[in-house]
């Protein structure tokens, strides 16, 4: 377990951070705001990455490109009015399933990061 005055340590201050080689000799709790900054950083690509997945989806096929898609149909209906009707819901459902599981995936692989950086020297 990490304790939780290890994330409230702040005696270096963010804008002294410098991204670094990963074999350069630096005090741990440098490397685990690095770690804390590169998981945010991730975290955020993902979540605007979504978001404009969503936008497309939702804005772009239920009304902006709604004619164009008018001229194909699903089950009798045009695709426009299927994406404004049920189509942006489903995609919306998708996309907070797919954020769920990518961000499972990114805890998962930070957790072992940290827990991998204060094992090996316990007192941090």
């Amino acid at each position: 377990m990490i304790s939780d005055s290890l994330f409230l340590d702040r005696s270096y201050s963010r804008r002294s951070i410098k991204v670094v080689k990963k074999n350069t000799m630096l005090p741990k709790s440098i490397k685990i705001e690095q770690s804390l900054q590169r998981y945010w950083r991730h975290n955020i690509k993902i979540t605007i990455a979504l978001l404009f997945v969503w936008a497309i989806v939702g804005l772009g096929c239920g009304i902006l490109f709604a004619d164009f898609l008018n001229e194909f149909k699903v089950s009798g209906y045009p695709l426009g009015f299927w994406f404004a009707q049920q189509g942006a819901i489903i995609f919306f459902v998708l996309i907070i399933l797919i954020y769920a599981v990518l961000l499972n995936a990114l805890d998962d692989r930070h957790s072992r990061e940290i827990q991998n950086l204060t094992e090996r020297n316990p007192k941090v």
